[in-house]
């Protein structure tokens, strides 16, 4: 088989299987990559130093160059008997891209196995069980590997490419991976006619209504609310489960705001704090959208004018001009609650209307319960001091990040009146929601997010769990 024909089956097979969320181009999600329980991975191989030999140099290029024809299997077998365990990221990136089955796939993974000593074997697919596993080894990546990396990835979605030529990008590539979508890169003129190419389309300026013009969506059901200079508003979940991305104008500032679905994490930013040089042509703040790659589970999200990353969790930018400016996003505090404990607490707040203002309809849940058995792409190993998917209210203070479990939250915080002190962060609740303040009685930026994803992104986190 020849492999382009297999990057082309993949495309179609997996566009919006993984990261992808609408519900008319959906197929079956990948297995799980980890469930409760931290994955054991085994020892680590050893690890060479210095550069590549000339001869595994050259036996990578045969390989890639060979894409998007007929893979150079033999030098698919030379590189698994190279000794070099460093080349494994490339043979896991490969699979990636090749239909589980094939003679391409069984090489390579054949060759995965030889140059790190370890049997890719698990209930996920190859690519991602050979990818946690460097995940968890923390195995360096060889020399030379983005610009590799870069040639397959550019095959799938030359979109990509920006991200790919700043040198001095701060992206750690070996935790790059494709989401199963492509780039949003559509005018911003043309937003309103979904994005027939295969991305998950920003929803910019939603139409709002009030809260009583809000009751097509259910009292129990999730939103995703903010305040802005005292106006508030509710994102329902299940339309934002199809856009992933939102940007908008709230009291007179405009917002951007992602949702990564695999990560239960809602966030919003200030966009309309321009650095100084940035170049926005005739645009007065920044544009965010989705590029249809992922770190560790965690959507990608870039600056539509400068074509520059920004890390999700944290706002700041890591490639291109916005880096070069040394942008970070000022965060604003997203709370989870049901639309019912949402428009009680806010009698005044809008919500986004039922057909988004574009004419459209949404279900009820887009995603059919895709997330609910834990992360569905390679994430390493975990902090075990939660399991992975146990929702937390994370925050950064000036001391560092603090994570509180909502779980023992909702205990904590069930009388009136109460509050949660830790860390220099005081947790209250008006009954819609978790907000973090600190110890000077400021207020500070709080989301939530899934366990494992707060944790990767924040390692040294503190963590009040209840218990102490």
């Amino acid at each position: 088989m020849r492999l382009r024909l297999a990057l082309i089956t993949a495309i179609l097979a997996l566009m919006g299987a993984a990261c992808g969320s609408d519900a008319a181009s959906r197929t079956e999600a990948p297995s799980p990559a980890s469930g409760d329980a931290p994955i054991r991975f085994g020892a680590a191989p050893s690890v060479p130093d210095g550069p590549l030999d000339p001869s595994i140099e050259a036996d990578l290029d045969r390989v890639f160059d060979s894409i998007p024809a007929a893979v150079d299997t033999d030098a698919l077998t030379r590189l698994g008997a190279s000794g070099d365990s460093r080349v494994a990221w490339l043979l896991s990136d490969i699979l990636r891209f090749v239909r589980p089955g094939t003679d391409e796939s069984a090489a390579t993974v054949r060759a995965w196995e030889e140059v790190t000593g370890t049997a890719a074997d698990g209930d996920g697919s190859a690519w991602g069980n050979t990818t946690d596993h460097l995940i968890a080894w923390d195995t360096p990546a060889p020399p030379g590997y983005v610009e590799w990396k870069r040639r397959l990835f550019e095959l799938v979605e030359p979109g990509w490419a920006p991200f790919f030529e700043d040198a001095d990008a701060d992206i750690d590539w070996r935790l790059v991976s494709w989401g199963g979508v492509l780039i949003d890169d559509r005018p911003i003129d043309q937003t309103d006619v979904g994005c027939p190419q295969g991305c998950i389309p920003a929803l910019d300026d939603p139409a709002l209504t009030d809260a009583d013009g809000g009751d097509w969506y259910a009292d129990e059901a999730i939103v995703f609310g903010l305040v802005v200079n005292g106006e508030a508003v509710a994102f329902p979940k299940n339309i934002m489960e199809v856009y992933e991305m939102v940007n908008m104008t709230v009291a007179g500032r405009r917002i951007g705001m992602p949702y990564c679905t695999l990560c239960g994490s809602a966030q919003a930013y200030f966009t309309d704090e321009v650095a100084d040089g940035a170049d926005l042509g005739d645009h007065d703040s920044y544009e965010l959208r989705t590029s249809g790659l992922l770190t560790r589970s965690n959507k990608v999200m870039y600056e539509f004018h400068t074509r520059s990353v920004l890390d999700t969790f944290t706002g700041r930018a890591v490639s291109g001009p916005l880096r070069e400016l040394g942008v970070a996003l000022t965060p604003v505090t997203v709370r989870t609650a049901t639309w019912g404990d949402w428009k009680e607490a806010y009698p005044d707040t809008r919500i986004v209307a039922e057909d988004g203002g574009i004419g459209r309809s949404y279900a009820a849940d887009p995603l059919g319960g895709r997330d609910d058995d834990g992360p569905i792409f390679p994430i390493g190993d975990v902090d075990p001091r939660l399991p992975v998917q146990d929702p937390v209210v994370g925050v950064i203070t000036t001391d560092g990040p603090v994570a509180f479990r909502v779980a023992a939250l909702d205990a904590a915080l069930a009388d009136p009146g109460t509050t949660v002190d830790f860390g220099g962060v005081t947790i209250t609740t008006d009954g819609a929601g978790y907000t973090a303040n600190a110890a000077d009685g400021q207020p500070l930026a709080a989301h939530q997010a899934f366990w494992f994803a707060w944790s990767q992104f924040h390692p040294d986190t503190a963590l009040w769990d209840g218990t102490g």
